[in-house]
């Protein structure tokens, strides 16, 4: 059981890797569209863009759990793993699939993981929205008159 949760651990570590370095790399991409805020299209696409960003990064978690359970036999087929890891990591927790009984903390630890980065991304994806705002308000509005 030791083993299994350092395992865990481990997988866990890997996500917050995942997450650290695709947020990262999204705060670099950010200053340059962040003075789009007084247009919505372009600010529309930029909060678009993001988010599928995000999404991105969840889904690389969501593979290197299923990866993990199908490696490690706990799920028969890679395709069960996937939506088990999917289902679990989103706490969704539909039920139709389950682990063998010695890896079901296992599982609880994939969704502690999972609520810990979605509130990450929550928090970040805030933080985007309330700089893009503030920087396109000391912005001068496309075409006003400098003074």
């Amino acid at each position: 059981m030791l083993t299994k949760l350092l395992a865990a651990w481990l997988i866990m570590g890997g996500c917050v890797a995942i997450h650290a370095a695709g947020v990262s790399a999204a705060v670099r991409a950010l200053p340059a569209a962040a003075l789009v805020a007084n247009r919505f299209w372009p600010s529309t696409r930029m909060f678009i863009r993001l988010a599928g960003w995000i999404v991105v990064l969840h889904l690389l978690e969501i593979v290197a759990w299923a990866l993990f359970y199908r490696l490690r036999s706990a799920m028969p087929d890679l395709p069960s793993a996937l939506y088990f890891s999917a289902v679990t990591y989103t706490t969704t927790g539909y039920g139709d699939l389950v682990l063998p009984a010695q890896w079901r903390l296992v599982g609880a630890v994939e969704a502690l993981t999972g609520i810990l980065m979605c509130g990450w991304s929550t928090g970040f994806f805030v933080a985007a929205v309330g700089r893009t705002f503030s920087e396109g308000a000391s912005a001068p509005a496309p075409g006003a008159a400098a003074r």
